[in-house]
């Protein structure tokens, strides 16, 4: 047989498809060839016939037949097709399953259809096989698959010798393309989390470090760094502009998974038809506008952590097909039947009330408790009160850096006058007025906060009623003010008999929580005299 020129051709291939294509049909182009067939030695899930099989996924690797060509002397039949009890053939099961098995060339020079090897004695007679050659497909110490001959004339030892060279050739070939298609998927996976990476550096360090010392915030800490060491699925809750993304960065930084990315998707940005790509990739053609294959977000974070940012937006359709992912780990690409299986971790955020986006029908249920694994409640600002100077400082120095001058002075007044606010935007909004009050600060050389004395309140649309206006109260200084404060506390705490956590605590009484009761404790000077007196 002459085959130095298919051998030359399947060299200069990149891909494994037509390589497969070349070796069969440059074999069965010679007239005493009647079938020739080629199986490669892989997962169901690497096969693409079986990966479209929704069968039950195995990492077994199995002989799946990859490339086939002959045609019938009796009625002129193609041998193309690949499905069959053919089609997939255990290691040491049957001759081909033999030569995988054991790595080594078989060679029947006389086949005689009695014989108990044969499968479809009929099919020989009609197509005067005479002999049968099979050789491994073995590089780098790796058998990769098996090809085999059946032949209408005898084969001679010259010839098989030849067929040997050539599966070599043709094994090599095999490895190389797969070693391309890698160095292809990395390279395009590199280009991915660079532009990934590009994109999130803008955002990287939009809250800065985490910064404060108020025991609400150390609670939220010391939780990150009990769940960080697990792969437990964690729910990041809180009100928005809290720095959920800085918590969902730190559980990341202090895992083992740090070496690996940490891949983010905001929900709410992601219009509705393009969820599915955007997790899951797609394959070129599979719609409109997918001009080639890209991966999604989840091969992009495999062996990471995928952050999940607003959580709540994700369409109703394709939570089933999230919650497969968190329990399977394995899913499909858009327009593609190969399952792929991937190694990630689900970091979630949201602002909303999942519990009432489940009781109104727009969460599942069964997402939602496979969420909340680990949940983890970042507090408001206003909880955190004693941390507003720190962050304030972090703020204006930073500010100051961006636009090259020095950092206006932050007085004592300027840090109380931040702590009267309530901060609806949070840290966000915080960080915004910090930057805002530097730019001005260019021309005055001092820092003005333009805040309202307190957050505004939703204008009540209640019909008034007929009762003679209340007198009006008597305006208070800030010294009266935090008196009164002070006296209010102390009863709630006498009442309780020093007790500020639970039930009948001050807390309670107060109807504000625990943590912020000891926040103001601290800031009205008050901890020192409450421990002295509930000794």
């Amino acid at each position: 047989m002459a085959l130095q020129s298919i051998m030359l051709a399947i060299a200069q291939a990149r891909s494994v498809a037509p390589i497969l294509e070349q070796v069969v049909q440059g074999v069965a182009a010679a007239s005493e060839v009647a079938l020739v067939r080629l199986w490669l030695l892989e997962t169901a899930a690497e096969c693409d016939f079986c990966a479209g099989q929704r069968e039950a996924p195995t990492l077994t690797k199995e002989l799946h037949l990859a490339a086939s060509a002959g045609k019938s002397r009796v009625d002129g039949t193609e041998y193309s097709s690949l499905t069959g009890r053919a089609h997939r053939i255990a290691l040491g099961e049957r001759k081909i399953g033999r030569i995988a098995q054991s790595g080594e060339p078989l060679l029947i020079p006389e086949v005689h259809p009695e014989q108990p090897w044969v499968a479809d004695p009929d099919w020989l007679r009609r197509e005067g096989v005479q002999s049968f050659a099979g050789q491994p497909l073995n590089c780098r110490g790796e058998v990769l698959g098996v090809l085999a001959v059946f032949s209408r004339t005898k084969f001679t030892e010259e010839e098989f010798q030849w067929l040997r060279t050539f599966a070599d050739h043709a094994a090599v070939a095999l490895w190389n393309a797969r070693a391309f298609a890698e160095l292809n998927r990395l390279r395009g996976q590199l280009e991915l989390e660079n532009e990934y990476l590009h994109e999130e550096m803008k955002h990287a360090l939009h809250f800065g470090e985490i910064i404060g010392s108020s025991g609400s915030l150390q609670k939220v800490l010391q939780q990150v760094e009990l769940v960080a060491a697990t792969d437990a699925t964690v729910l990041i809750l809180g009100e928005s502009g809290t720095g959920k993304e800085l918590i969902a960065r730190a559980i990341h930084d202090r895992s083992p998974r740090r070496k690996h990315p940490l891949i983010k998707v905001n929900c709410g940005a992601i219009p509705h038809e393009l969820f599915e790509s955007e997790f899951f990739g797609h394959v070129k053609g599979s719609f409109t506008g997918a001009l080639k294959d890209r991966m999604g977000r989840f091969e992009l974070a495999d062996g990471g952590d995928l952050f999940l940012d607003e959580i709540g937006e994700i369409p109703l359709a394709l939570q089933a097909k999230l919650l497969r992912v968190l329990q399977e780990k394995q899913f499909e690409r858009v327009g593609d039947t190969r399952t792929r299986t991937v190694n990630v971790r689900i970091i979630a955020a949201t602002n909303r009330e999942l519990k009432r986006e489940v009781d109104a029908g727009r969460f599942r249920e069964d997402l939602y408790y496979r969420l909340t694994v680990f949940p983890i409640e970042v507090p408001p600002l206003r909880e955190r009160n004693e941390d507003i100077g720190s962050l304030a400082l972090h703020f204006l120095e930073r500010s100051a850096r961006r636009i090259s001058i020095s950092p206006p002075r932050l007085t004592r007044a300027h840090i109380d006058k931040l702590q009267r606010y309530d901060w609806p935007g949070n840290v966000r909004e915080l960080e915004n007025v910090i930057e805002r009050a530097t730019i001005l600060a260019r021309v005055s050389g001092q820092l003005n906060f333009d805040l309202p004395a307190t957050t505004p309140r939703r204008i009540s649309t209640a019909i008034p009623s007929a009762k003679p206006p209340e007198p009006k109260p008597e305006i208070l200084t800030r010294a009266q003010l935090k008196q009164e404060e002070t006296q209010n506390i102390l009863a709630a705490l006498e009442k309780s008999n020093g007790k500020i956590f639970g039930s009948g605590g001050a807390a309670e009484l107060l109807g504000m929580r625990p943590t912020t009761l000891a926040s103001r404790l601290r800031a009205l000077g008050l901890q020192k005299r409450f421990v002295q007196s509930s000794d």
